[in-house]
């Protein structure tokens, strides 16, 4: 293993870091905003609108494929933000990345649809959904280290879970804009124009964005790996980041790809694949299941910090535990509850599935990964764990709608899928080691 160069304790002040968590949470919600708006869209009208005459299971799956499309340009987003992470600096990288996620979601609402200009209309859907994939790829490690690299390393779990937060507000935001839509204008009107309404907002969040990340200062701990980089260079040709890493770092990048699939895959199996099993399998319509996915994330809002603040006391490893059990444990009650029809036991399913198990492993996933990577890779590092894994968390709303095909509309091959992939993560979790024995390791090494 690589040499461990002790790290620097940072001195932003209060004031500064203050500013560095408003930046890195403002990019972020833009970030999920984004992110949950295409999802939601896929599982309420996408299909209906860019997909039409099929059959509507197929139309669904559809819609879900594009969504999914997107997962598979975030990796390269995220190699080549990651790079320049690590090289040119957080703050510059993370302005670009607003830049291009911000402008593809705007120009999605701006698109004429499938009974407007044809074959054209799906196609320029993907390439906006490639484009704002691409984007995504680079803002997820940016604005996490932003804030961890800026944080006391003794509260780096709270402060870590702040932009996490952002998840979760993105979340409420998307579907709270849906469901007000939907409620004001009715099935006609929001399928001829409401629908672009959450795609166009983007641009707002966007502005504001920039107007906070322009006014950052970059991380005192990158600040410092790049002074000792360019001390230790003496005009040699450095490797790149990501041949650093892989040399280095093999085990760990498998083991952060493991631990996060749970959170990933939970995470859209609950949002844009329940959302859309209430509304069409259940047949209860847009506007339950929306609600109870806004009530959802708006009590992840609080529940993700308080989390990040017990972590600091408990260990992070013991927190994502947690977690990943949840998501293992709650796979099948879950459809069990969606299936009962009943408003309140929906709403209990979102609310405890979502909190109990994604939020869990999201709130302490960035420090937990963070630390097992040095400063020189650990944008690339985080990037390429998150990114890479997310294809598979795209993918499950597919995935998840072919596996309730195959069961001829019963939930639990769905259910099966995503105790699986849990059970997995929590084997790569427990095989992450705490930072003292990756010290008395890299000691002997």
């Amino acid at each position: 293993m690589g040499k461990v160069t002790p790290e620097p304790e940072p001195h932003l002040g209060k004031r500064e870091l203050n500013r560095v968590v408003a930046a890195s949470f403002a990019g972020a919600l833009l970030e999920w905003y984004d992110f949950f708006v295409f999802g939601t869209a896929s599982g309420l009208v996408l299909g209906k609108l860019f997909f039409p005459g099929a059959d509507p299971g197929l139309a669904l799956i559809a819609a879900f494929a594009t969504f999914g499309v997107g997962f598979f340009a975030r990796p390269l987003g995220g190699l080549v933000f990651g790079h320049y992470g690590d090289r040119v600096g957080r703050k510059a990288t993370l302005i670009a990345t607003l830049l291009i996620t911000g402008t593809s979601t705007f120009l999605v609402g701006l698109l004429p649809t499938y009974e407007q200009i044809g074959v054209a209309a799906p196609v320029l859907l993907v390439v906006l959904r490639l484009i704002q994939g691409f984007g995504l790829g680079g803002e997820y490690g940016g604005a996490a280290l932003m804030t961890i690299e800026s944080a006391p390393k003794h509260r780096r779990g709270f402060y870590g879970s702040l932009p996490q937060t952002a998840a979760s507000v993105g979340i409420m935001l998307a579907t709270g804009v849906f469901a007000l839509c939907t409620g004001l204008l009715g099935d006609e009107a929001f399928l001829s124009w409401g629908w672009r309404i959450p795609f166009l907002l983007a641009s707002v969040m966007l502005v504001v964005g920039l107007m906070i990340r322009l006014h950052t200062e970059e991380t005192p701990e990158f600040k410092a790996a790049r002074l000792r980089r360019e001390r230790e260079a003496k005009g040699k040709r450095q490797p790149l980041p990501i041949v650093t890493l892989l040399r280095q770092h093999p085990r760990e990048i498998m083991l952060a790809l493991g631990a996060r699939l749970a959170e990933t895959v939970s995470s859209n199996a609950i949002n844009a694949f329940g959302i859309a099993y209430v509304a069409t399998q259940v047949g209860l319509g847009r506007e339950m299941p929306l609600t109870g996915m806004l009530i959802a994330s708006a009590i992840g809002i609080v529940v993700c910090p308080l989390i990040g603040a017990i972590s600091d006391r408990v260990g992070l490893r013991r927190i994502y535990i947690a977690g990943a059990t949840f998501c293992l444990v709650l796979a099948f009650p879950f459809f069990m509850l969606l299936d009962s029809g009943r408003q309140p036991l929906i709403w209990i399913a979102f609310i405890l599935a979502y909190n109990l198990g994604p939020t869990t492993m999201f709130a302490v996933q960035p420090t937990m990964f963070a630390r097992m990577f040095g400063t020189d890779v650990r944008y690339t590092g985080l990037s390429f764990a998150y990114q890479f894994s997310a294809i598979l968390g795209g993918l499950t709303p597919l995935i998840a709608a072919g596996l309730l095909h195959w069961g001829h509309g019963a939930p639990w091959l769905v259910a099966g899928y995503i105790a699986i992939i849990s059970g997995i993560s929590l084997v790569s979790v427990f095989a992450i080691q705490e930072p003292s024995e990756q010290l008395s390791l890299q000691r002997k090494s």
